[in-house]
C-alpha cells in the first residue's frame, strides 16, 4: 500500500485524521472540512475563489427512490467559510439531462436559470456558474481551485505543452472559456479523451481535480499543486531572478508607512470620485520585488488573467509615477502630479468599455483603480468597504504571485481585452451586483473614537459599527482596547492607543486609521473625566488636567483631522461629547463646567471655520449618564453624591426624577444622538444635541 506523504514545502496540509472521523460516514460534513481547509491556504484559493463538490445518495421526496445529488459551493460563496447554508443540492441527472436541451455559446446565460430546475434540497443556495462543470464529471468528489502555481501554468505561454512537462500524461489541459455549460462540455470531452487523468488544467483560469473520498480528492489537490509550485521554482533558481530584477530600492519599513498614511488620503479622494471608498495598503515582500522590479512597467499594464482576480482588481493597476522620496507635505504639489495620472486611467477604462461593450452590455461601472501601485512604498487599494478592498488586494498579491511563476516557466500571458470585458460586464454577473443587499447609512466611512476603551466611547463606536462605518478605536487603556476591538468582526475595526494630551500622540493614531483605512470621515471627542470639587479645593493639576484632555485635546484632535479630511475632498464629521454643564451652572463644578463650556464653543468656531470644506462639527450633551459610564466611577460619582445630599446608590433615580422625562440616560443613547447627527442630519452643524431626559435650565434657547 502507498505511504500517504503528508509533508508539502508549498502548500499546508491541514487535514486532521481525529477531525474528520468526528464527521463519520456524512461525505457532506466531509466535503464541507474539506473546503474549509482548501480555503484556510492563501496559496491554494482566495476569499470567494474556487469551487468544491461530492456526490451522495439521497431518497427522492416525489418518488421514495434512490437518486444521485451534487453537493456544491453557492454562488458568490467562500469554500473557506463554507457551510451547510451556503451549499446547492442538485439532481445529478436532471443537470446531466440540460445537455438535451443546450442550444450553445449563445444559450449560456439561460442554462444559468434551468440550474433552477435540477435543485433537489430546496434549502438551497443558488446554483454556481460551475455547476456544470462539476456535474458532468462522474466523480464523488471534487475541486475546482485557483493555486497561484496552476494558475501560473495555466496563464503560461505553451500552457499544455508545460502542462504535459510537469505531469506527463496524468493531466488534461482545456484552452480558455469563460466557465458556463460550454466549459462543462469541454471539461467532459477531455476527460473521455484521456481516461485515468488525475485532474485538468483549464487555460488562464485554474485547476480541476478529484477523489473517491473527501480525503483522497484533498490529496489529490495538494500533491498535484506541489508539482507545479516545486516546477516553478526550479525554473527560478535555474533563471536566477524574478520580474527582470531590482530597478530600485524599498525605503524603510517605518518610512514607508509614513508615506502610505501621508499619501492615502489623497487616493482615497481620487478614487472617490463616483463612489466614497474605503482603503487597504501592503507592502509584503512579495509586493516589493515586484513594484520595484524592472518588469514592473511591461507586466503592470497587460492585466490579471485569472477572472476571480480582475473582477476584483479591476484589469489592471495605476501605478504611479513618484519618486519614493517624493516630499508628500505639499498637498496641492502632489495633487497636480496625481490628478492627471488618474484622468488618463479612468479615460483608458472607458475607452476599454466603449470598445469592448454590446447593446446589452450593462452601463460602465467606477473607473477609477481598485489597486495603485507606488514603487518603493507598497500597494494600496479602494473599494466599497474593508473586506472588498483587502481581498482586492490580497488578489492582485495572487496575480503577482501568478505573473513571477508564468515569466520563470516561460513568459506571462493575460486574456485578451475582449474576453475580459465579457467576465466583468456578463449579465450574470450584473445581476449577482443588483442582488446586493443595500449599503447602511455609514457605509463607506470612518469613524475615530476617542474614549473608546469602554463607557460611552464603546457604545458610540458600537453604533457606528452597526451602521456601517468602520470603527478606529482609540484609548489611553492599551488592555481596554483590545478588549473593545474583539468584540468585532474582521474588518470593522482597528486600534491605537492615544493620549488626547499629547499631539504626537493622536498624529500615531491618525496614521493608523489612514494606512488601515484610508483616512478619517467621523471623528467623535469621547475621552475624558470628571472632577467635582468645590472651589477653593480645586487644584491647579485639577484645572489644567480638564483643560487638556477637553478642550485642548478637542482642538487638537480637531486640527490634525482636518488636514486630512482637507486631502480626502470629502467633507466629514466632527462630534463633541461635551455635558449639560457646560452649558448649567452648578455647585462644585468649576473646573469641569468651564472646560465643557470651552468645549462647546470651539465647536461653534469651528463650524463657521469648516463649512467651507462641507466639514460638520456638532455637540451631543449628555446628562447623568451613571450605568455604563467610566466618568461615573470612584470620586466624580462621590462628589456628585455629596453636592446633591444624596448616596452614590441613589445616584440613577436622582438624576432619572430629575430630567423631564424621567428617564435614566445610558450610553446607548449617547450612541443614537451621535448616530442622528452623522447619519441623518447632513446639513447641520454648529448645532448642540441635548441627550438628558429634559433638563429645562439646560435648553439652548
Amino acid at each position: 500500500m502507498k505511504e500517504i506523504t503528508k509533508s508539502f514545502k508549498y502548500v499546508d496540509y491541514l487535514w486532521d485524521d481525529k477531525k474528520a472521523a468526528e464527521f463519520g460516514d456524512n461525505q457532506v460534513d466531509l466535503f464541507l472540512y474539506r473546503s474549509n481547509i482548501l480555503g484556510a491556504d492563501l496559496r491554494i484559493t482566495n476569499y470567494g475563489g474556487g469551487n468544491t463538490s461530492c456526490r451522495t445518495i439521497e431518497k427522492d421526496p416525489l418518488t421514495n427512490e434512490d437518486v444521485e445529488v451534487m453537493w456544491i459551493k453557492g454562488s458568490g460563496g467562500d469554500i473557506g467559510t463554507l457551510n451547510r447554508s451556503g451549499i446547492a443540492g442538485i439532481y445529478t441527472k436532471r443537470l446531466r439531462d440540460l445537455k438535451n436541451v443546450y442550444g450553445g455559446l449563445e444559450d449560456e446565460d439561460r442554462m444559468v436559470g434551468l440550474f433552477n430546475h435540477c435543485i433537489f434540497d430546496l434549502d438551497s443556495k443558488a446554483p454556481s456558474i460551475d455547476t456544470p462543470l462539476h456535474g458532468l464529471l462522474p466523480f464523488a468528489h471534487i475541486d475546482h481551485l485557483h493555486p497561484d502555481a496552476l494558475i501560473a501554468v495555466a496563464a503560461a505561454k505553451d500552457s499544455e505543452k508545460v502542462t504535459k512537462e510537469i505531469w506527463g500524461d496524468t493531466m488534461g489541459w482545456v484552452p480558455w472559456q469563460r466557465p458556463g455549460f460550454d466549459l462543462g462540455l469541454q471539461i467532459e470531452k477531455c476527460l473521455a479523451d484521456n481516461p485515468g487523468i488525475r485532474g485538468i488544467v483549464l487555460g488562464s483560469h485554474g485547476l480541476f481535480t478529484w477523489g473517491d473520498t473527501s480525503f483522497e480528492c484533498y490529496m489529490n489537490s495538494l500533491e498535484v499543486i506541489e508539482m507545479a509550485s516545486e516546477f516553478i521554482e526550479k525554473k527560478i533558481k535555474e533563471k536566477g531572478s524574478v520580474f527582470g530584477g531590482q530597478k530600485i530600492e524599498s525605503l524603510p519599513k517605518e518610512e514607508r508607512l509614513d508615506k502610505a498614511a501621508q499619501i492615502m488620503p489623497l487616493l482615497r479622494g481620487l478614487c472617490s470620485s463616483e463612489n466614497r471608498m474605503i482603503g487597504h495598503f501592503s507592502d509584503t515582500d512579495v509586493v516589493m520585488e515586484y513594484i520595484n522590479s524592472n518588469d514592473l512597467e511591461r507586466l503592470a499594464p497587460m492585466g490579471t488573467s485569472c477572472p476571480d482576480h480582475f473582477l476584483r482588481t479591476k484589469i489592471q493597476p495605476l501605478v504611479l509615477d513618484l519618486d519614493k522620496n517624493e516630499d508628500l507635505t505639499d498637498t496641492d504639489a502632489v495633487l497636480k502630479k496625481l490628478e492627471p495620472a488618474f484622468e488618463a486611467y479612468r479615460k483608458e477604462y472607458a475607452d476599454y468599455y466603449n470598445t469592448c461593450k454590446k447593446a446589452n452590455s450593462p452601463a460602465m461601472r467606477d473607473a477609477n483603480p481598485v489597486i495603485i501601485i507606488y514603487p518603493g512604498v507598497g500597494m494600496f487599494s479602494f473599494a466599497k468597504n474593508k473586506q472588498t478592498t483587502r481581498v482586492a488586494n490580497e488578489f492582485y498579491i495572487n496575480a503577482i504571485n501568478v505573473m513571477r511563476g508564468a515569466e520563470a516557466i516561460t513568459e506571462y500571458t493575460s486574456l485578451p481585452r475582449q474576453e475580459a470585458f465579457d467576465i466583468e460586464y456578463w449579465l450574470l454577473e450584473e445581476a449577482k451586483l443588483q442582488r446586493m443587499p443595500k449599503e447602511q447609512p455609514l457605509s463607506r466611512k470612518v469613524a475615530f473614537v476617542t474614549g473608546a476603551g469602554g463607557g460611552i466611547g464603546k457604545a458610540i463606536a458600537d453604533k457606528l459599527a452597526a451602521e456601517g462605518a468602520n470603527v478606529v478605536l482609540t484609548d489611553i487603556n492599551e488592555d481596554s482596547l483590545k478588549e473593545a476591538h474583539a468584540t468585532y468582526k474582521r474588518d470593522v475595526s482597528t486600534y491605537a492607543i492615544c493620549d488626547v494630551t499629547s499631539t504626537e500622540s493622536i498624529a500615531s493614531a491618525y496614521k493608523k486609521a489612514c494606512v488601515e483605512f484610508g483616512g478619517v470621515d467621523i471623528i467623535v471627542h469621547s475621552a475624558g473625566l470628571a472632577i467635582s470639587k468645590p472651589l477653593e479645593d480645586t487644584t491647579d493639576k485639577d484645572w489644567n488636567i480638564l483643560q487638556n484632555i477637553l478642550v485642548k485635546g478637542q482642538f487638537d484632535l480637531a486640527k490634525q483631522s482636518a488636514v486630512i479630511m482637507r486631502k480626502q475632498g470629502l467633507g466629514g464629521n466632527y462630534i463633541s461629547i461635551a455635558s449639560k454643564n457646560g452649558l448649567v451652572a452648578g455647585p462644585n463644578n468649576v473646573a469641569y463646567g468651564t472646560a465643557k463650556a470651552a468645549q462647546q464653543h470651539m465647536v461653534r468656531l469651528l463650524a463657521a471655520e469648516l463649512a467651507k470644506d462641507k466639514i460638520r462639527v456638532n455637540t451631543v450633551n449628555p446628562d447623568g449618564v451613571i450605568v455604563g459610564s467610566k466618568i461615573w466611577e470612584g470620586a466624580w460619582a462621590e462628589g456628585r453624591a455629596k453636592a446633591n445630599g444624596i448616596t452614590v446608590d441613589e445616584l440613577p433615580a436622582f438624576y432619572a426624577k430629575r430630567n423631564l422625562l424621567n428617564e435614566i440616560i445610558t450610553p446607548d443613547d449617547i450612541a443614537n444622538g451621535v448616530f442622528t447627527l452623522v447619519g441623518i442630519l447632513d446639513k447641520s452643524t454648529g448645532n448642540i444635541i441635548n441627550v438628558d431626559g429634559g433638563m429645562a435650565n439646560a435648553f439652548v434657547r
